[in-house]
């Protein structure tokens, strides 16, 4: 039996016909959509490490991280999950020169449909990975920004009638509303005030995603490492950044970053 073991990251992704998994654990990069169909089991050790400055850690906070980069670090900062409030064009923030890095770039707001449509804001750089990660089946691209506080201003408006969320249990359900993302762009465009409307894009390419799935849960029981230091079931299927297992469990893997595990299949 195959074992592996490491610190669980968010798994990185290839391709959207269907979409690849991979998780790194140590040195070894595990193909986990090459496993759907076959029996797995991740232990737990009860060793964490923080994601970003590797000290070990009682508890993780915010997807990975010690207390101290919690508070600390830009990785947690408001404006990453309220981008109209980012100062980084301004040269301010908890780390100026991460904030150039990483928030002076372009961003794009988009829609998305993961159990509803929402709205949302990412980098340039992570499409269509955002997208995946949400669990999306089709996306498109409403506007363009030359930095994040523009497209949170942008988000700000759109959420006065679309949501911002992800409706998890819809998604790994795979409900779908079969939006027409094209004629929601035209609505979105026209609710925005005419500064912004200038940032609205022109192409209105659909993305559509398919992932590795057997099957979808009709009832979600959602498990961790916490509650359980051993999860093991046949995997039926992998969405955003959860493990569907056939017998309806399902693991959100991001939210159990810096969990030092073995993985055995």
């Amino acid at each position: 039996m195959p074992s592996f073991e490491g610190n669980i990251e968010k798994m990185d992704t290839v391709g959207v016909a269907p979409v690849q998994y991979y998780l790194q654990l140590q040195d070894d990069k595990v193909a986990m959509h090459e496993l759907i169909g076959s029996e797995i089991q991740i232990l737990f050790t009860g060793r964490i490490n923080c994601i970003n400055c590797g000290k070990l850690t009682k508890k993780a906070f915010g997807q990975g991280f010690c207390f101290k980069c919690f508070s600390e670090s830009p990785e947690n900062s408001d404006c990453i999950l309220r981008p109209e409030v980012c100062e980084g064009h301004l040269g301010k923030g908890r780390d100026a020169q991460w904030e150039y890095h990483h928030h002076v770039k372009p961003h794009y707001i988009y829609l998305a449909e993961s159990g509803g449509v929402k709205v949302g804001v990412t980098r340039d750089t992570q499409i269509p990975t955002r997208w995946i990660d949400q669990g999306a089946w089709q996306a498109i691209i409403l506007a363009k920004v030359p930095y994040r506080k523009l497209a949170g201003m942008i988000e700000v408006e759109l959420k006065k009638t679309l949501s911002d969320k992800t409706n998890w249990q819809q998604m790994l359900k795979d409900v779908r509303m079969d939006a027409d993302l094209i004629a929601e762009k035209k609505k979105a465009a026209a609710q925005l005030p005419e500064e912004l409307r200038g940032y609205v894009l022109e192409e209105d390419e659909v993305v559509r995603i398919e992932y590795p799935l057997i099957s979808t849960p009709s009832v979600i029981n959602s498990t961790n490492l916490d509650k359980s230091p051993t999860v093991q079931g046949k995997l039926h299927g992998i969405k955003g950044q959860y493990l569907i297992f056939e017998n309806g469990n399902v693991m959100n893997l991001r939210s159990m970053s810096g969990y030092y595990v073995t993985l055995k299949y």
